[in-house]
């Protein structure tokens, strides 16, 4: 659970961090004038230009800090823009005398306490990143059942094998705690606790394994309402590491076995379950791209039902 909250207070950091560059790159780009007096520069075609500049860059920061996908970059980038604000500015402090210094030298607090900020926001994100070294894999699905019906099929984890086929069982041990079993490469398994980090009934599930897992993952999935009545729309995302790393994520690839392919796989088979209790095979490669599902490939017929 702390690591869990950790984790949340990284990504909360970096969607105020977000927020705050939309804000100065706002005033930045309409403050004109105005914002170059505060801070102590000259009123000049060239800096306002300058400030202008800061302010798209700024507003650029803001567009990456507030997707996800992409904070963890945006935050050293951000960091980057610091040190060259910094600089900039110190540079400006050697010209000036009287009241314009000291706005200088306020300005130039600000921009410190700013770099600081950004550049321990930037650390806890990248040491996130290192966790879960293999990367996330994302899916959407729209199935024809209400909200409340995906929602309680998915919170009984034990039902995930029943689509997940990279899951060889998930045996429930408290409300909120749960044992996975993975099939890995070369035939082998690997287990680890997993517990559930955040429940909004009817709409969300996010879950994390436990500190010490072998492999460290995580995941969530949205449920929501999808347009025209036509059902529920469902977002998993699922972070994950790979054992060898970069080779590992190489082999896996060669065999098929591309998590950003195996999960499009797994939610095309939870929509045939939970719509029609049973999961329909034929002479194709209805399982995927795996090497492994391939090779138990049979004529078309059931493949599994909800009891």
């Amino acid at each position: 659970m702390e690591r869990a909250a950790q984790d949340r207070g990284s990504e909360g950091l970096a969607r105020l961090l977000g927020w705050v560059s939309l804000g100065l790159g706002v005033t930045a780009l309409a403050g004109g004038s105005r914002v170059a007096q505060a801070c102590g520069v000259d009123d000049s075609r060239t800096a306002r230009m300058v400030l202008r500049a800061a302010g798209a860059r700024e507003l650029g920061h803001a567009a990456a800090l507030l997707i996800p996908r992409r904070a963890g970059l945006a935050g050293w980038t951000r960091v980057a823009g610091d040190v060259l604000d910094l600089a900039a500015t110190g540079q400006a402090m050697r010209n000036r005398r009287g009241e314009r210094r000291r706005r200088l030298a306020y300005t130039m607090a600000a921009l410190a306490g700013i770099t600081a900020v950004d550049l321990y926001a930037s650390i806890r994100a990248t040491q996130r990143r290192r966790v879960y070294d293999g990367g996330r894999a994302y899916g959407s699905v729209t199935v024809n059942r209400t909200p409340e019906e995906t929602y309680n099929f998915w919170h009984d984890f034990e039902n995930l094998p029943r689509f997940m086929y990279h899951l060889e069982s998930v045996r429930r041990t408290d409300p909120r705690r749960s044992r996975w079993t993975a099939k890995a490469p070369a035939g082998r398994s690997v287990q680890w606790e997993a517990e559930i980090i955040e429940d909004r009934p009817n709409q969300l599930i996010r879950w994390r394994s436990v500190d010490g897992a072998r492999v460290p993952n995580g995941g969530s999935v949205r449920f929501m309402p999808a347009a025209g009545n036509r059902g529920t729309e469902v977002r998993i995302e699922l972070e994950y590491s790979v054992p060898g790393r970069a080779m590992g994520r190489l082999a896996a690839r060669a065999f098929g076995e591309n998590p950003q392919q195996q999960i499009c796989d797994d939610l095309r088979r939870f929509k045939q379950v939970i719509e029609t209790g049973e999961i329909a095979r034929s002479d194709g490669m209805p399982d995927g791209t795996s090497v492994r599902a391939q090779a138990r490939q049979r004529p078309a017929r059931p493949l599994a039902r909800i009891a």
